[in-house]
């Protein structure tokens, strides 16, 4: 949500910052006409209530003094009518001006690339050298069914609940727990964020605030019945924590992560580049949530991609981070960083956590504020990022780390969480 004194200020600019990032929504003029009548509505109003006030006193007056009122009660009766009028159209603008302003989108960050899409994004940094091979390397769909770790297009999964829906199995479960517990432990002993576990259904109010609806409502799954939506992402819920909330400057900045399923139609956003593990309804991840003080966010925001980073890194997974350019950056986000690992066996990259910045746009719509050091109320800053999104890190996992026949060699980091294990193989027939 945006600070409606930003539209009247610098109306031009914020059309622009709109176009820049392709919302074709956002009604500035219209949300401007709505204020001013709401204004004036709200002016005539205090106006009446006023002259109310002193006409009933007066009434009050004349009564007790036995003289006529007759001309002065007819007045007030309507004021009252008008009074009537006016609650009644303010009531009306306002519910249209607060649909419009939902459609407003965060604006970009002036050191944002400028751009249509991502083939405008900007390199910011790499890491880690690209895995060669002297055999032919196989994807991940390959490599996984070879190992028995997952059934994904035609599997049992599809059964179960439809297309892109996978089911992991055996020691394909299990890396995905241990890759979990890997991430919860790094964020929850060496990062300083603490674990929570948040529902994984939330009302539409939620996901309001965070930005989801209405502009995402078509990638959600929504629960009709209960008016529920199953959470594309912890942030979601994680972030709404603090909602209606005014917290202390001592208590920030506040750190969270969580684990959680994710779910998402995505309709329409499936193709032959788009296979197995790489784009997927319902997947897990580890998420992280920040609550700052404004000054520091920019900050915050660099440590954030810090912590992201560490697992691949721990990992031995190579990988890139592009900044998004206006265009391809999210409703919410002022700024937001890709990072994405490489896949050897695709020979291209995937992205395996989005870091944002989301500035005081999720706190205006969740009403989440701090005491600054003036005990002044102020809106606190949100970011969030994946660390990480499971399905992808899989599919580089095991492209990165394939042998000649098919085996995949366990990361050390990951050995203490698969009870030692060094090699994934497949399981011996009977």
């Amino acid at each position: 949500m945006l600070d409606i004194k930003r539209l009247r200020d610098d109306p031009d600019a914020l059309k622009a910052a709109f176009t820049a990032k392709k919302e074709k929504r956002a009604d500035v003029d219209g949300i401007l006409a709505l204020d001013e009548e709401r204004r004036t509505l709200q002016t005539e109003n205090d106006e009446l209530l006023h002259e109310r006030k002193k006409v009933s006193k007066e009434v009050g007056q004349r009564k007790r003094a036995g003289e006529p009122s007759d001309e002065l009660e007819a007045r007030s009766k309507e004021i009252g009518g008008r009074i009537g009028e006016i609650e009644g159209r303010l009531k009306d603008v306002v519910a249209e001006l607060d649909e419009k302003l939902l459609w407003l989108p965060n604006p970009a960050a002036d050191d944002v690339p400028v751009g249509t899409s991502e083939d405008d994004n900007a390199f910011k940094e790499e890491w880690g050298e690209k895995r060669t091979f002297d055999f032919e390397a196989k994807d991940h769909l390959a490599l996984g069914a070879g190992l028995e770790l997952f059934e994904a297009e035609g599997g049992r999964g599809v059964k179960i609940a439809g297309s892109n829906f996978v089911l992991f199995t055996g020691t394909g479960a299990r890396l995905v727990r241990a890759l979990i517990n890997l991430m919860l432990d790094t964020h929850t002993t060496e990062h300083g964020y603490k674990e929570v576990w948040p529902p994984l259904v939330v009302n539409p109010e939620t996901m309001r605030a965070t930005g989801q609806l209405p502009k995402l409502a078509d990638d959600m799954y929504h629960c009709e019945r209960d008016d529920l939506y199953l959470i594309p992402t912890a942030e979601v819920p994680v972030t709404n924590i603090h909602r209606d909330e005014i917290l202390e400057r001592a208590q920030l900045p506040i750190y969270y992560t969580a684990y959680t399923p994710c779910f998402r139609r995505e309709a329409g956003a499936y193709s032959a580049a788009n296979r197995g593990l790489q784009r997927v309804h319902q997947f897990d991840k580890v998420e992280l949530v920040k609550l700052v003080e404004p000054q520091t966010s920019a900050e915050e925001h660099e440590k954030l991609l810090g912590d992201a980073k560490t697992i691949l890194e721990r990992l031995g997974l190579a990988y890139r981070v592009v900044t998004l350019c206006t265009g391809d950056l999210s409703f919410a986000a002022n700024k937001c960083w890709d990072i994405e690992a490489w896949a050897p066996g695709a020979q291209r990259y995937y992205e395996v956590s989005s870091v944002s910045n989301f500035t005081d746009f999720q706190a205006r719509r969740a009403r989440i504020r701090y005491r600054d050091e003036k005990r002044k109320a102020r809106f606190v800053h949100t970011l969030n990022g994946s660390g990480l999104a499971l399905p992808r890190v899989i599919l580089c996992l095991l492209e990165t780390y394939q042998r000649p026949d098919g085996s995949v060699t366990v990361p050390e980091v990951l050995r203490p969480y698969l009870g030692g294990m060094e090699a994934i193989e497949a399981p011996k027939k009977a």
